[in-house]
């Protein structure tokens, strides 16, 4: 997959907010089964495991199966189409603003 497709399909998984607060569950306790997901909030066990799926599928999140338990870990590379693009726009733009500072303080003169 190309890495165009890959940033897409990360920011497609990670744009449901619902989504977004089970992937950032999963990075806060480092590993939890689907079961201990559904515990504590009111999304329903087919939700959660549909939106397993699609992080597993963006690459985002690992399983692990312990006999009928699967455990759940972010993986950190699944977010690497991210940061690659926000470290592009933090140079690009951090580039034009040095520029603007310089030409109003040339205007300045």
């Amino acid at each position: 997959m190309s890495a165009a497709l890959q940033l897409t399909e990360v920011m497609k998984t990670l744009a449901d907010p619902t989504r977004r607060a089970v992937f950032e569950r999963i990075a806060r306790e480092e590993e939890i089964t689907a079961g201990a997901l559904v515990t504590g909030t009111r999304v329903s066990q087919p939700a959660v495991s549909q939106h397993l799926r699609a992080l597993r599928e963006a690459g985002l999140v690992t399983e692990r199966r312990e006999g009928r338990h699967v455990h759940y870990r972010v993986r950190r590379q699944g977010l690497s189409p991210l940061l690659g693009w926000l470290e592009f726009y933090a140079e690009f733009w951090s580039k034009r603003l040095d520029n603007l500072e310089k030409l109003l303080s040339e205007m300045d003169r």
